[in-house]
């Protein structure tokens, strides 16, 4: 498989036909930007994954029900940042239907072609004054530039401080393929399904079915192995729009390879902008019988306090990474464990080994240099038998600023 996918400039805007624009509506008390569009080129495939939670969001029962009343296929998303719009009652899917209508009219689209993605604060319904106010605006926004797509990732941001986006692109037979993405998410971040929200353009044409199960498999192994704080959201969704020459079967899997290195980054600046966070914890499993077994073991490792409050103390107490991986719900034998920290280790076949505790502390002081740069990764090792499943995770460390972060969200 060809595996040179290479990182350009223009975010969710680089593949070739997609439009974005980003506002400031009003939406937020802050005046920060908070209403973005993402237009996809007519005959777009459209993919989704979308949150468990039983208390989701009316706008995500709303993608995903006309994604499958049109089999797969959708032209734009209209994205609010400030509000959820989740436990609104009535309105919360009244309020979408509204808002989906209105920009529908405005781009010349069937209403059903045309999806919506809240994030902000759950309990409070949109302001729609001000959204339908920003509708005609948002749409003369709309531009294929570098500078739209930054403005569209900026506009879907809550308690974040950074945006995230990012295009890559490959040689596939005789199509140059690129790929686009941003995504935003900073706390309430366990998602079993995508994540907070995120969207992915890719001009490249595939059968609806196909680039479904790509999704599918690619989120198991991005935004499904992340944990920040270990809540997952009403509102957490992901759509991947595709639209372009049809790419040759035998390109699938070199696509699926960018798409799932795309997604990955995404998932990983996730957690590097943590709410409160210094650095990313990455836990490798091994030995296990099944890779989802790893996964679930990496990701309980991730998601543990007792673990995060330790990396952010830089203490290099692997009790409490072993505690947690044992009650991950995945059977294994004690005495194969073995586990490291950094180049450093730490259990063997289950017994303690002597170790240079302070030579442990500096390598986790090491990794305070920026919360933003890929250097700032704790790297964690378990090995718990000898089965050939394997699978990642990656966290952040827990600190008083995330805590002081959600104690006064809405005061």
């Amino acid at each position: 498989m060809n595996h040179q996918w290479q990182q350009i400039s223009g975010g969710i805007t680089a593949p070739m036909g997609f439009q974005a624009a980003g506002i400031t509506a009003g939406l937020k008390l802050s005046g920060n930007p908070d209403l973005a569009l993402l237009l996809a080129p007519a005959g777009a495939a459209c993919a989704g994954t979308f949150t468990t939670n039983q208390m989701r969001a009316g706008c995500v029962d709303l993608c995903a029900q006309r994604l499958q009343q049109n089999q797969g296929s959708a032209r734009a998303v209209l994205i609010n940042s400030g509000q959820a719009n989740a436990c609104t009652g009535d309105l919360g899917l009244i309020d979408s239907l509204r808002a989906t209508k209105a920009l529908a009219d405005q781009l010349g689209l069937v209403e059903e072609e045309v999806l919506i993605c809240s994030t902000g604060v759950i309990g409070v319904p949109i302001p729609m004054d001000l959204l339908l106010a920003g509708i005609n605006p948002l749409v003369d926004s709309l531009a294929a530039s570098p500078a739209a797509a930054i403005a569209a990732a900026a506009a879907i941001l809550t308690t974040d401080l950074v945006d995230k986006t990012i295009a890559i692109e490959a040689q596939l037979g005789d199509q140059i393929v690129r790929l686009g993405g941003m995504a935003k998410g900073s706390g309430m971040i366990h998602p079993d399904m995508a994540t907070m929200l995120a969207f992915v353009s890719c001009d490249a044409g595939l059968p609806p079915a196909e680039w479904q199960a790509m999704l599918h498999r690619v989120v198991d192994e991005s935004f499904n192995a992340i944990t920040v704080d270990g809540d997952v959201s009403t509102n957490d969704c992901l759509l991947a729009f595709a639209a372009g020459p049809q790419l040759a079967e035998r390109y699938w899997p070199d696509l699926e390879a960018g798409l799932s290195k795309l997604c990955e980054y995404l998932a990983r600046a996730i957690t590097r902008d943590g709410e409160g966070a210094t650095c990313v914890i990455e836990v490798v499993v091994e030995g296990t019988e099944t890779n989802n077994q790893a996964r679930q073991i990496a990701r309980t490792v991730c998601g543990s306090s007792l673990v995060k409050t330790a990396i952010h103390g830089r203490d290099p107490n692997w009790g409490r990474i072993v505690a947690a991986a044992g009650r991950a719900g995945v059977p294994f034998k004690p005495d194969a464990v073995q586990l490291w920290i950094g180049p450093h280790k730490l259990l063997d076949n289950g017994q303690p080994l002597d170790f240079d505790r302070v030579a442990v502390g500096l390598y986790l002081e090491e990794k305070e240099t920026g919360i933003y740069l890929e250097t700032d990764q704790v790297d964690i090792y378990l090995v718990v038998g000898s089965g050939s499943g394997a699978g990642r995770g990656w966290g952040c460390d827990l600190s008083a600023e995330y805590v002081s972060i959600n104690a006064d969200y809405t005061t």
